[in-house]
């Protein structure tokens, strides 16, 4: 769509009437500074106490407005020229270029109040279509996702046995944490970390705490027998399991002893 065509996107029709807008503001006794007067690309006009001095564009309604400034007014009047052009070649109907003219003659008497008429003759001597970057509504990229932390978490790192298990750098942080209290309590390094296997995990007992605890999962109680991992309320089974330490004496173990006769 030409920038023509988006001026005369809601004035295409012989029906269509000059929409309502507000009307440029006239001059008054008060000392406070008068909002900037903000026009769209099919000339509908607007003052927004709110936008930041800063800001030469703001979408209100579905439209883009910029501030009116001389090289604006510069470009309005050449897209009115070449709205003129196509209504005298007969392709642009009669009741759409007085619709057109019907909001731009007020808007052209205010910038020259405001601006001065010579101002906008030089911005108009010095305006170049090619180079100026009209109002457009610039849709917002979607964020990209934040990439996973790539995990090269070996454990025993000098050895290499037959199976791997991949622990996240979250579940690294939460045995950390109580990394000092465990060890304290008789857990040996090897059964917080270990991500190495004889197994597939999760069979045998090679595999550490670090990779039980991803995910949703919290640590709770440490003690010298287990460790309590908590699935949260929120999953669909809530429940609380214990990772049991078997370098200690468990409840359900029992010491056998051999007696031979001799």
């Amino acid at each position: 769509m030409s920038l023509l065509q988006t001026m005369l996107t809601h004035l295409d029709s012989p029906e269509c009437e000059p929409s309502q807008q507000a009307a440029p503001p006239a001059e008054n006794d008060s000392s406070a500074p008068e909002p900037d007067l903000f026009v769209s690309t099919d000339l509908d006009t607007a003052q927004f106490d709110w936008a930041v001095t800063s800001a030469s564009d703001v979408e209100y309604n579905g439209k883009i407005y910029r501030r009116l400034e001389p090289e604006y007014f510069a470009w309005l009047r050449s897209r009115m020229l070449a709205a003129q052009s196509t209504f005298k070649a007969g392709k642009l109907p009669e009741s759409t270029w007085e619709s057109l003219k019907s909001r731009f003659n007020p808007l052209q008497e205010y910038a020259v109040q405001k601006f001065g008429k010579e101002s906008l003759q030089q911005a108009s001597r010095q305006f170049s279509p090619q180079n100026y970057q009209a109002p457009r509504h610039v849709p917002a990229k979607p964020e990209k996702p934040a990439e996973p932390p790539k995990n090269n978490w070996i454990y025993p790192p000098e050895e290499a046995w037959n199976c791997i298990e991949q622990v996240s750098a979250e579940a690294l942080a939460k045995v950390d944490a109580i990394k000092e209290e465990a060890m304290s309590k008789k857990w040996s390094e090897a059964r917080l970390y270990q991500n190495q296997g004889r197994y597939r995990f999760p069979c045998g007992q090679d595999y550490g705490l670090v990779c039980f605890v991803g995910g949703d999962r919290k640590i709770g109680a440490v003690t010298e027998k287990n460790i309590e991992i908590i699935h949260s309320p929120d999953t669909p089974r809530p429940s609380t399991l214990r990772f049991h330490n078997p370098d200690v004496p468990q409840p359900w173990l029992k010491k056998v002893e051999n007696n031979h006769e001799h």
